[in-house]
């Protein structure tokens, strides 16, 4: 009952934080200090009932995680609120969330070999965050445009839209990067680091346009929230499990 009534708890913060995501690209540290305050009930019930396994339990957890997280977090590979997020669910969550309902154990596929559960929770959210390209790329086959044949990997990352809409669109980035060379021919490449999030705020575009640089179209990505994907792979880790260990095994197996 108590693994329960932990992701019930849990679930209206996560949830708070994907809408605060795709509104801002940001979750603020309020959400998780009042997450982790009001869910110390939980940890001191925990302990009380558990004793010292528990405790020991809690540590190994809060300091694994915290340590992959903040690596992963320092390559750049999701956000801080993102991070702070895996955290509280580290120590909220020192152990795999078992539980019955209705005569069936949760999770469905069984306990993962690796039983801490926030790297279940990460592993299924980078497991569901490739789906994004495929959607990508439906989405450009939906919009084809003779221009797409020329740049056919990046119907994976982003998609084209014209110029002029850009100020009415939050939370895009340059899919290139164009640069004057001496002769004044504007040269164009992958914009691998450093995507730029203000695309609306480049009048260099409009002035390219102008010249006949550049057409109409140019190549966008979105700026997906992480949390969204988080929060998914909170909620297929409680009801299924490990995804990605799962996936592998049936893949060896046949």
């Amino acid at each position: 009952m108590i693994e329960i009534l932990k992701i019930l708890f849990s679930m209206p913060f996560l949830l708070y934080s994907c809408y605060s995501d795709l509104e801002s690209r940001m979750v603020s540290n309020k959400v998780w200090k009042y997450m982790l305050t009001a869910g110390s009930i939980f940890i001191f019930y925990e302990l009380f009932t558990v004793g010292i396994s528990y405790l020991m339990q809690l540590v190994f957890s809060g300091v694994i995680v915290f340590t992959v997280v903040y690596i992963l977090f320092q390559f750049g590979a999701f956000g801080g609120g993102d991070a702070k997020g895996l955290i509280v669910l580290s120590i909220l969550f020192p152990t795999y969330p078992v539980f019955k309902i209705s005569g069936e154990i949760y999770p469905l596929l069984g306990l993962p070999p690796v039983g801490l559960f926030t790297f279940t929770v990460l592993g299924n959210a980078l497991l569901l965050t490739t789906i994004v390209p495929l959607g990508m790329f439906c989405y450009n086959l939906l919009h084809f445009s003779p221009e797409m044949v020329k740049k056919p990997l990046y119907m994976f990352i982003g998609y084209r839209t014209e110029i002029s809409s850009l100020k009415n669109k939050k939370h895009l980035g340059l899919l290139e990067k164009f640069e004057l060379d001496e002769t004044g021919s504007l040269k164009r490449r992958l914009a691998r680091t450093g995507l730029n999030f203000d695309a609306d705020q480049k009048p260099e575009l409009e002035e390219y346009l102008k010249k006949g640089l550049i057409g109409r179209d140019i190549w966008v990505t979105p700026g997906l929230p992480f949390m969204l994907s988080i929060t998914a792979g909170f909620i297929t880790a409680v009801i299924f499990g490990d995804l990605i260990f799962y996936t592998v095994i049936h893949f060896i197996t046949g």
